[in-house]
């Protein structure tokens, strides 16, 4: 295959795509990526000013961008975002659904509501996003991709403080796997990134709340997190990799859970003496 025949493949030119959770860190990253490919990107989260500088760079590209400030927990939210993106490009071509949040708390002072806040925004808010987008596409009798977002921690629990999050987290993996094998027939593919340790903001306010400073926590990320790589991703890495999935280069691809990690899976990665 020729360099021609994969710049095409990867080519976006022409599609809309909605991103969630796209003010800040990945979600951004991932919103900047596809408009880098030549799509139109609708942006959402619930703080406005974000989104618009977001969407300021996504026009610096030459490309359209769109922001609608949207609470991905409410399902009136979710289709009002979804007839925005219809209004003002007519269709949808990928969903992202980036939009999470990872409170750390002791186990033993976890509430109700603190449970509650966890599945609305990391699962449910991912559900009713495909539900609303995946029901149009079928209206339509056209297919989709959609990118959900998950998280190391959705498989290997890494952190303390986090239980409600990597519980989500894995349900979205799950939820993954079911959509695609469900809509697999109507051209509808359902796949998955979950990012390892990634240099955020959102990560190193984390850090910061609970005495860390952004040297110590790359050191964490390296040496005592365990990454073969030696170092966090940048939301970009994350970025790539959504592109991927939602290319026509994984036309043979569903229902798939893409750790994005550097190899923290592996365990560390131990220096011999003279190696």
């Amino acid at each position: 295959m020729s360099l021609s025949n994969i710049q095409q493949l990867m080519d976006f030119t022409g599609k809309t795509v909605i991103v969630t959770g796209a003010g800040k860190g990945i979600g951004e990253a991932i919103a900047l990526e596809f408009a880098n490919a030549g799509a139109d990107v609708v942006v959402a989260a619930r703080t406005k000013s974000d989104l618009d500088k977001v969407v300021d760079k996504i026009k610096a590209m030459g490309r359209r961008g769109l922001a609608v400030p949207t609470d991905v927990t409410k399902v009136d939210a979710i289709d009002n975002l979804l007839q925005s993106t219809l209004k003002e490009f007519g269709k949808v071509d990928v969903l992202v659904n980036n939009a999470g949040h990872s409170p750390m708390k002791n186990v033993l002072n976890v509430t109700e509501e603190d449970w509650y806040y966890n599945l609305d925004l990391n699962l449910k808010s991912a559900f009713f996003c495909c539900q609303a987008v995946g029901t149009w596409w079928i209206k339509q009798k056209r297919g989709g991709r959609i990118v959900n977002i998950s998280s190391l921690e959705s498989h290997t629990p890494f952190a303390r403080g986090v239980i409600p999050y990597e519980a989500a987290k894995a349900g979205v993996n799950m939820m993954t796997k079911a959509l695609a094998k469900e809509w697999a027939y109507k051209g509808i593919y359902v796949n998955c990134v979950a990012p390892g340790s990634t240099n955020t903001e959102g990560t190193r306010q984390m850090a910061a709340a609970v005495g860390i400073s952004v040297e110590e926590y790359k050191r964490m990320a390296s040496v005592d997190v365990g990454i073969c790589m030696g170092r966090p991703g940048e939301p970009e890495e994350m970025a790539y990799a959504v592109l991927f999935l939602s290319s026509d280069a994984a036309n043979y691809i569903t229902g798939q859970v893409l750790y994005v990690e550097g190899g923290a899976l592996l365990g560390k990665a131990w220096k011999i003496k003279g190696a």
